[in-house]
């Protein structure tokens, strides 16, 4: 194929090849399954260990939630709401200090698993320069401020739905709600997955280019039509693979769930267990083929040393 026919493929064409050749070097996917775990187990050992404080010195007894009425929804919701309310000076006191922690091991780890990825997934001509773990890490932080930007719009606008639709005078609209909550949330996993591509793109750049982390940010601004639009139609069908991974997680996770009592608890939180392994480990499986097709691209387009 002639680097004309490569530039006239769609951004997606070549995902099964690329799915193919991750699937054939495991070592790849073993990196980014590392520092995601690396960094995600002793973040839900903290979560765990304070929530276990937070119970131990305000304990659900007091709390009310077992005059939770199972059977009204609506009440239901106000009851899980009051609780919410009742906790929430509580787990303010400790998201103060734990998000901001969060943050900066999750830019280190990502940012040492994503340069180390990269270089090994790097043309041979790249290779002397590959490692540049520091302008990933900024690039990371960039990732994370519009990631944590996409949620808080997110929930700004399900906070307007509540208020406009959710009245406490007055029978609820909830055909209105769930009409605008469908929507709003489409539109924002839309805007994610045609934005989100730059800041994925950019440790590339720097990389490759042999740029400053500001200088690959920039860049993604300026790659021109053709390729942006490739990256981007990729982006947002991994996107849509990563909700339909989501699904058959959940499907698998219930479908026991009429034979629980002839399997007992034991059998259905192994089944819950191998479900959530299974959404974790593919969703990393397909992070490292949307920068294996952003590479493809990047040589197709940019490449000086490609014939």
């Amino acid at each position: 194929m002639t680097a004309g026919d490569q530039k006239r493929i769609r951004g997606t064409q070549l995902l099964v090849e690329h799915m193919g050749s991750v699937f054939r070097k495991p070592s790849l996917v073993a990196i980014e399954v590392a520092w995601r775990w690396l960094f995600g187990v002793p973040f839900l050992y903290v979560l765990w260990r304070q929530l276990r404080m937070i119970l131990t010195a305000v304990p659900l007894e007091s709390s009310g939630v077992g005059a939770i009425d199972t059977q009204n929804p609506w009440i239901a919701a106000r009851q899980i709401a009051a609780l919410v309310a009742y906790y929430g000076p509580h787990f303010q006191a400790v998201l103060r200090w734990l998000i901001p922690a969060a943050a900066i091991a999750w830019v280190i780890a990502s940012g040492l698993g994503r340069a180390l990825l990269i270089a090994q997934m790097a043309p041979k001509a790249a290779q002397g320069r590959s490692f540049r773990p520091v302008a990933v890490m900024a690039l990371q932080a960039a990732w994370l401020c519009m990631f944590g930007l996409t949620i808080w719009g997110w929930c700004s606008s399900m906070g307007w739905v509540s208020e406009t639709y959710i009245v406490t005078a007055g029978e609820p609209d909830l055909i209105g709600f769930f009409i605008w909550a469908i929507f709003l949330s489409l539109g924002f996993f839309t805007l994610w997955a045609l934005l989100s591509w730059t800041v994925s793109m950019a440790p590339l750049l720097a990389i490759l280019e042999n740029r400053s982390a500001f200088s690959a940010l920039a860049e993604t601004l300026h790659l021109g039509k053709p390729l942006s639009g490739k990256l981007a139609e990729v982006n947002l069908v991994l996107g849509i693979v990563k909700l339909a991974l989501l699904v058959v997680a959940m499907v698998f996770s219930a479908a026991p769930l009429p034979f629980s009592d002839e399997l007992g608890p034991g059998a259905m939180h192994f089944v819950w267990a191998v479900s959530a392994l299974f959404f974790l480990v593919a969703a990393d499986f397909f992070q490292v083929v949307r920068l294996k097709a952003f590479l493809e691209f990047w040589k197709i387009y940019r490449d000086p040393t490609a014939k």
